[in-house]
């Protein structure tokens, strides 16, 4: 019995041009119209840093329309809530944020430098895989929960061997936020540390160099510019803290370099005020503007120092 025949028309050369010219203009489209998208996409997050900056620029003038400039940098008094005899010296919140920055570097930068030599030079490739996202997992947790820990663990612990320490403190949010950005160093310094060419680490053995020595005194400078930056951005990290110092810090912005008493810094001040204590149009809801802007120049300068680092120390392999 024959095979019947498929009766199905075949397409013609003309509909195969058409439908390939079709497509030919369809991709022709899309590749004029990416690149324009494209564009509009990466200025966006231009335009909200520039009405960021223009926001904070107009309210903070207001500001200082209302207080001078002069007392706001040099009075070592802050006292917003006091109609009266009210003082918006910022010195004191600089003080607090400071304070708190400084003991939490001289918890992160030891052991997060540590775990960077740890990993780069001395672990195996599994020790690494199970201890680099253990290290990770701190950067994890919310800023909230570390909080509470400083207040609800850390500071009854600390009154133990601190008799005279207050409950809202420097140093128990100061050395959990340095717990917090231990991951950030260890991080960002293994990874400049594992860059540094193996063949600048078999020339050093070659010589008689041992293990620790390598690392301290060849691969650690080789990678210098790395290392310092990642200190430098966890200060800046340390710096733009809110909720650790905002639980276990307190509330009360004294100029004072007393580790045991209640602080205040820039970021949890503009958290009292935005709870809705002040007014609108008020000068307590204007000078958190001027603290964000000064929290801004503050974070801006350690970005573009830690940049200058890179560009300056950077080594080329």
């Amino acid at each position: 019995m024959p095979m019947p025949v498929d009766q199905r028309p075949s397409r013609s050369v003309r509909e195969i041009i058409q439908k390939n010219q079709k497509r030919q203009h369809w991709h022709k489209t899309m590749e004029q119209l990416a690149p324009k998208v494209l564009l509009m996409l990466a200025s966006l997050s231009v335009f909200v840093t520039i009405g960021i900056l223009l926001t904070l620029l107009f309210e903070t003038v207001e500001f200082f329309r209302r207080v001078s400039i002069v007392e706001f940098l040099t009075s070592k008094e802050w006292l917003p809530w006091n109609e009266e005899n009210g003082s918006f010296g910022v010195a004191p919140l600089l003080t607090g944020t400071l304070l708190t920055t400084g003991i939490a570097m001289l918890i992160a930068v030891p052991i997060g430098l540590a775990s960077a030599i740890y990993l780069s030079e001395y672990a195996s490739d599994r020790t690494r895989k199970m201890i680099k996202p253990a290290l990770e997992v701190l950067a994890g947790i919310p800023t909230i929960v570390y909080g509470f820990f400083a207040l609800t663990v850390v500071t009854p612990l600390l009154q133990t061997i601190i008799p005279d320490l207050e409950i809202f403190n420097a140093l128990s949010p100061g050395i959990v936020m340095g717990i917090m950005i231990i991951p950030m160093i260890a991080s960002l310094s293994e990874d400049a540390m594992s860059a540094v060419p193996n063949s600048i680490r078999e020339g050093a053995f070659a010589l008689g160099a041992t293990k620790l020595e390598v690392a301290l005194r060849v691969v650690l400078p080789a990678a210098a510019s790395g290392v310092i930056a990642s200190f430098i951005l966890a200060i800046s990290r340390a710096v733009g803290e809110t909720m650790i110092v905002a639980v276990a810090g307190g509330s009360s912005p004294e100029f004072t370099f007393d580790v045991t008493k209640s602080i205040q810094t820039l970021t949890a001040y503009i958290v009292q005020v935005t709870t809705g204590d002040a007014g609108y149009g008020t000068t307590i809801y204007y000078s958190i503007y001027a603290v964000g802007t000064t929290l801004f120049m503050f974070t801006l300068l350690m970005n573009l120092l830690a940049q200058y680092v890179s560009r300056r120390l950077r080594e080329e392999y």
